[in-house]
């Protein structure tokens, strides 16, 4: 396969802190505020420390990472050192493709970045993403477990499609492609939604998948084509629990939901959230740490 290269033009660092298991969402969130995407890495197993690490171009958004990093100090009772490494702008894009490879999901699809060619794969659907950029690359466990569930639930045709917390788009580039529906992908970031449209126009799905700017569930295009078939809420634990009222309301009878942007360890507290709001557990689907729940909304009779 053939890498095609570019160069980053600013230097960049990398930022890191590591926290025990139960802050992981807390300073996921923090480091957010200012890094396109957050890697989170098992530390020590033995006792649930993980490490959460982002990239950033050197000097910017330190006011904000610094509130954002008081607020979660505060939130969470703990005071994690930021730890800073300097990363070398020539060659971090080769490291960052070298991470990259071809990866193939469940039996249908194969995620490809930028980098690679384009050869054909007649038998996969393939979905083209930016490896330099991209935030849900198909490498996580929690993005990998969704599209999982969608093959395991495409038999049942859902017409009415939403995924909420686009990030990249690869769930609604997913289901597009594999259900030939329309798919309304919402995000919260403006940056996300950028990045999302133009994956959307690189594998040419503009025509099935609208991307829009929105706050969840109270977006006005969300609330005009509700109730969904089918949602897929990649987010985080305590937000999913949150908005588990909104999302059964939203829900048609008989629709599905994919969660997921879970540890496995967190599958009781979510879970416990939406069965208190009538939805019903179809299937759990572990990658690695990551979860991704199937629920349904039962039809009443």
């Amino acid at each position: 396969m053939t890498l095609k290269t570019k160069r980053h033009a600013t230097a960049l660092e990398t930022i890191s802190v590591v926290v025990p298991e139960e802050h992981v969402e807390i300073f996921e969130n923090a480091l957010g505020i200012i890094c396109p995407t957050v890697g989170i890495f098992e530390e020590d197993s033995d006792n649930n420390i993980w490490r959460l690490e982002g990239i950033k171009d050197v000097g910017y958004g330190e006011e904000e990472l610094a509130n954002a990093l008081t607020l979660a100090n505060s939130i969470s009772g703990i005071s994690p050192e930021l730890q800073r490494k300097t990363t070398e702008t020539d060659g971090w894009l080769a490291r960052t493709y070298e991470a990259f490879p071809e990866q193939a999901i469940g039996k249908r699809f194969v995620i490809r970045g930028t980098h690679l060619d384009d050869t054909p794969s007649p038998s996969h659907l393939v979905l083209t993403l930016d490896a330099g950029v991209a935030f849900g690359s198909g490498e996580h466990g929690s993005t990998r477990g969704c599209l999982i569930a969608l093959e395991k639930i495409a038999h049942t045709k859902p017409k009415r499609i939403l995924d909420l917390g686009c990030g990249s788009g690869i769930l609604a580039m997913g289901a597009a492609a594999l259900l030939n529906k329309k798919v309304l992908a919402v995000d919260i970031e403006p940056w996300s939604v950028r990045a999302a449209k133009q994956n959307v126009i690189r594998n040419g799905l503009r025509n099935l998948i609208v991307c829009e700017h929105g706050n969840g569930w109270l977006s006005p295009s969300i609330r005009k084509k509700a109730p969904f078939d089918l949602v897929f809420a990649n987010i985080l634990a305590r937000p999913l629990c949150k908005m588990a009222k909104d999302l059964a309301k939203n829900l048609a009878p008989g629709g599905k939901v994919i969660l997921s942007g879970l540890l496995a360890t967190q599958i009781p507290m979510v879970l416990v959230a939406h069965q208190r709001q009538g939805l019903k557990l179809q299937e759990k689907i572990i990658q690695g740490s990551w979860a991704a729940l199937i629920l349904y909304k039962p039809i009443k009779k």
